[in-house]
């Protein structure tokens, strides 16, 4: 007997919620994503007598200050638009920009002022990149993923809402040893995207890791568009796109995490996942996500 589709049961768990409930819902994604602090430092990755410089990131501005002593030529430019930190690499070719940029953040690293260090590399294209392009074309740079959020620098994760055909949503506890947002509900899979691998193999990936789920049927798992989340934490500036996927899951599956990163699943109905959304919870992003992927953004 084959899966009804994630779309219909997405539907399923949005028809249970009230007008209000739903206007909640799409309110508090909106909650996800704020405007830049006016006293963070602009990231810029420039060259004098070349194009116009290309924003990195925005950070506060000790860490830009500290930032300027560990790249080489760095320097503040203080009035126009881009008015910042610039870091006059343009020409260099990409493996070298990022072994730079590397060797500057592991040297924060050192120093306690990078947490939750992977030895994983996010890609970074442009500020503005919404989805990674598929037609080979080569990032700026790839960085340690915890470097992403010292500096401010757009991210990019993958996020699966899993309903069951009652329209039900299974969401992951995460770790409390994780580095951010330990012991939050988050959505059934839920995780970065590392340089050099596609959105559709880092779900399956991660649906494998995080709930151990193998896919046998991938039109089980059906793209939901994306949502970008923006805030300052304790981290710095998150700046992030999150890729949404709705899974169908199986009835009577139940998620069983593998590598340690979620301590445990609960299934909710909306009516429960609102009053743990109101509780305070869940993670923002999986918010987000969730909103997304029932189409109330």
């Amino acid at each position: 007997m084959s899966l009804p589709g994630a779309r219909a049961f997405g539907a399923a768990f949005a028809a249970a919620l009230t007008p209000v409930q739903s206007r909640y819902l799409a309110d508090a994604a909106g909650r996800a994503s704020a405007a830049p602090p006016p006293d963070l430092q602009t990231f810029w990755l420039s060259e004098p007598g070349h194009t116009e410089p290309l924003q990195l990131g925005r950070m506060e501005p000790e860490r830009a200050a500290l930032l300027a002593t560990l790249l080489p030529d760095c320097y503040f430019q203080t009035d126009g638009d881009t008015a910042g930190l610039h870091w006059p690499a343009l020409t260099l070719p990409a493996p070298e920009r990022s072994a730079r940029l590397q060797a500057a953040l592991a040297q924060c690293h050192v120093r306690g002022l990078v947490h939750g260090w992977r030895n994983e590399a996010f890609a970074f294209w442009h500020h503005d990149c919404l989805i990674p392009p598929d037609d080979g074309q080569p990032p700026l740079l790839a960085v340690e993923r915890a470097g992403f959020r010292f500096l401010g620098m757009r991210s990019h994760a993958v996020h699966i809402n899993g309903f069951t055909p009652d329209g039900r949503l299974w969401c992951g506890r995460r770790s409390l040893t994780k580095a951010t947002d330990p012991g939050l509900l988050d959505n059934v899979t839920a995780g970065g995207l590392p340089a050099g691998e596609s959105p559709i193999g880092c779900a399956l990936r991660e649906l494998q890791e995080e709930a151990g789920a193998i896919l046998e049927d991938t039109r089980t798992l059906q793209e939901a568009g994306l949502v970008r989340t923006a805030r300052l934490d304790t981290g710095g500036w998150h700046d992030e796109t999150l890729l949404v996927y709705n899974l169908a899951c199986a009835d009577g599956w139940a998620p069983a995490n593998q590598d340690g990163e979620v301590a445990g699943f609960v299934c909710l109905t909306a009516a429960q996942t609102l009053e743990q959304i109101q509780a305070g919870a869940f993670t923002q992003d999986a918010v987000a996500s969730l909103v997304q992927g029932l189409g109330l953004l």
